[in-house]
């Protein structure tokens, strides 16, 4: 037998011993019967406990209260008179067996919520009703009222010794942990209204343990994989200092984990509540309520659970509207941190909360390093792994569980020539690290290769160079020790300055498809707002979002977002530079390549042109760069007839420009049934022309039939 069992079978033997006292009890304040009544035997059918929270509806007089050996307890007769020797002997009897260890679930609460022997038995005498369901006669009779079938103060008073009125006050244990519910209709008295207990209560007490339902809806087990697996030393320290301040006796206020991201946050918390023996469940932010009745009926469960179960709370204020509240300002979750006092409660959040009890535990979380993240891929990928490891630690940050599950199910598949290991395990990281960036920014399927731009020879090997950079970080940053010197800049950043049409978002499309990495052109209508604040939220949740290193963030027309810093003559403009300057902050921070486009370099900020790694100009294309424009822009597919392509070149047009002319004429060329011909070519070329607001000129058209027409 098990020592669950063994306990469960001596907490059953200290409920039978306490219900036959209670009865006797009962008996003897309600005095014989005139009329004798057979009484009811004692059920004996079997209960399983672990059968759920609905078995506490039934008749609980089952599997707990069998007597503990072959012989039937005793129960006198309705009709006799109950003596003190009777009442005595049944209290010798709870009395040995709540001697048991661990103690019976009645003795453990009592101890836990500090209720005294008077409060601990008037829990009993609430419980034993749902227990045993033939208790409520005698409970009728001992009230001189038949329509009183259930338990009250005024019995309790009556009934139990030693007892004290306070128990009545809701800062009283019974009442301040809603161990009983009280049904008082208006105008009947407190002390003569039903009592009932809570059937959470009930089902302790009896020997099944669960979370109470009433938060399964709010809360979940914050499940983490591999939780029994080590980890790396920086969050091994993490969880050191978490565990350490877990110890049992000490005064617990919030423990504050902070940085932005939240898988490692809810490892070191699962692995200090391992540490300490404690379950970790997880509350989003968004689920606290916000009134203030539903949050205090939250904090009192919650608490009560606490001193129930072996449990800590993981609140998750990650990127919530609630994160750092204003000062002076009291969040519902700051309100509800402040009723948990003295429970475990891990809060996940950024930036240090302010107005939190004092004493309170704070800890950086982060990624695991550098050199870990690549030991823990050679590790995983084995002997065979190459230069792989190094390679994908220099653009991808990613946890411990990540790499061991990505490397797990590359390693499961078959290698094959059309998509080697490190190419597929590439692929893994690319669409595990894919920001959710929706909101903020328009992903781009990247096509353009280096056949596709034509640009002049040095603002060419300017891009080459930036996609090498790229490639070589984790060689310059890791192997050679550069990263070891520098607290910000191990991102690389690049201004694409020139006019509308000249190729800044083709180039973007081309490192992106070079390095193999997600291209987002960000949206700054979504990004930049009016309201106090809400630029920098922006901001965070989109450079946070993009930190894993699989993406190139794309800022369009960023003169808008990056001008240049103004004289503070209001409030507007100050706040106007705070946005700029938490900007210039995160830039040099990001590690990963932000590229910038605008078509006025002279718009933006001097500070800020100072900590771009690169500045590629596209000019206005010449004739010559025209002409190659020109031949590459139609698909080979596409049917062409006669094209002039030296004539076309002198045609004053961007690659942007050339493009739209060249997709109006397949239209038309599609739609008439012909190959593309000049004519059709000069015809949208002047419709092109005439949208850009310039002024024709017939000279370049003339000879050329048009539509049938001779100009």
């Amino acid at each position: 037998m098990s020592a669950l069992e063994d306990w469960q079978k001596g907490n059953d033997k200290y409920l039978a011993a306490a219900l036959m006292w209670l009865r006797l009890r009962l008996m003897r304040l309600a005095g014989p019967m005139q009329t004798a009544v057979t009484p009811r035997p004692l059920h004996t059918q079997t209960v399983d406990p672990t059968s759920g929270p609905s078995i506490a509806k039934r008749s609980w007089f089952g599997r707990a209260f069998t007597a503990p050996s072959s012989a039937p307890l005793a129960l006198p007769a309705p009709s006799d008179t109950i003596t003190e020797e009777q009442v005595a002997q049944a209290a010798a009897a709870m009395a040995e067996a709540e001697a048991m260890e661990p103690p019976p679930a009645l003795v453990m609460l009592s101890r836990r919520f500090g209720l005294s022997r008077f409060e601990k038995e008037v829990l009993l005498l609430c419980a034993a009703i749902e227990l045993d369901t033939g208790l409520a006669a005698l409970c009728a009779r001992a009230q001189d009222d038949p329509h009183r079938p259930y338990p009250t103060f005024a019995l309790a008073l009556a009934l139990l010794d030693k007892p004290a009125w306070d128990v009545l006050s809701p800062d009283r244990p019974l009442r301040y942990w809603r161990l009983i519910e009280i049904t008082q209709p208006a105008g009947q008295p407190l002390t003569a209204s039903p009592l009932r207990p809570d059937e959470r209560i009930v089902n302790y007490l009896k020997g099944l343990n669960y979370l109470d339902d009433r938060l399964g809806a709010l809360v979940a087990p914050l499940d983490v994989p591999g939780v029994s697996a080590d980890l790396p030393p920086s969050q091994q320290s993490s969880v050191a200092s978490v565990a350490g301040y877990l110890k049992p006796g000490r005064n617990l206020t919030t423990v504050q984990l902070l940085g932005a991201d939240a898988p490692s946050k809810q490892v070191v918390a699962a692995h200090s509540a391992s540490a300490v023996g404690l379950r970790v469940y997880r509350l989003p932010a968004a689920l606290v309520p916000t009134q203030a009745v539903e949050l205090e009926t939250l904090a009192r469960l919650w608490q009560r659970e606490s001193l129930l179960l072996p449990i800590g709370l993981y609140v998750d204020a990650l990127g919530s509207e609630t994160d750092v509240p204003s000062a002076g300002q009291a969040s519902p979750v700051s309100r509800l941190l402040g009723r948990l006092t003295g429970s475990v409660v891990f809060l996940d959040t950024r930036d240090l909360w302010p107005g939190l009890v004092q004493g309170g535990l704070s800890v950086d979380v982060g990624k695991p390093t550098a050199a870990e993240q690549r030991s823990a891929w050679s590790a995983a990928l084995g002997e065979g792994a190459g230069e792989t490891p190094a390679k994908l630690t220099g653009q991808f940050n990613l946890g411990i569980s990540e790499i061991q599950q990505i490397a797990g199910k590359a390693l499961s598949e078959p290698v094959t020539e059309e998509q080697p290991l490190h190419d597929r395990l590439w692929s893994a990281c690319l669409a595990g690290t894919r920001p959710r960036l929706d909101m903020l920014a328009q992903r781009l399927e990247p096509k353009a290769t280096w056949d596709d731009i034509v640009l002049p020879t040095g603002e060419s090997n300017l891009l080459r160079q930036i996609a090498a950079q790229v490639g070589q970080r984790s060689t310059v940053y890791q192997a050679w020790g550069f990263g070891d010197r520098m607290s910000r800049g191990l991102g690389i950043s690049a201004l694409f300055t020139g006019d509308a049409g000249t190729g800044k978002t083709m180039a973007a499309e081309v490192i992106a498809n070079e390095l193999r990495l997600n291209l987002y052109r960000i949206d700054l209508s979504a990004v930049v707002s009016k309201y106090i604040g809400e630029t920098e939220k922006n901001l965070r949740r989109l450079f946070d979002a993009a930190e894993d290193g699989g993406a190139i963030l794309f800022f369009d027309e960023a003169d808008a977002l990056f001008g240049k810093r103004s004289e503070v003559k209001d409030s507007h403009d100050r706040y106007a530079n705070i946005e700029i300057n938490y900007l210039l902050q995160r830039m040099e921070a990001y590690r990963g390549l932000a590229i910038l486009a605008t078509n006025m370099k002279s718009a933006l900020d001097p500070a800020f042109m100072r900590r771009l790694r690169f500045v590629v100009g596209f000019p206005f294309p010449h004739v010559a760069e025209r002409k190659v424009i020109w031949q590459k822009v139609f698909p080979p597919r596409v049917p062409t007839d006669g094209l002039d392509f030296d004539r076309l070149a002198r045609l004053n047009l961007t690659g942007g420009n050339i493009h739209s002319v060249a997709l109006n004429a397949a239209f038309t060329a599609a739609q008439t049934g012909t190959p593309v011909t000049m004519p059709l070519v000069l015809d949208a070329a002047r419709t092109e022309l005439r949208k850009l607001g310039r002024v024709v000129n017939e000279l370049e058209f003339r000879g050329q039939a048009i539509a049938g027409r001779v100009v």
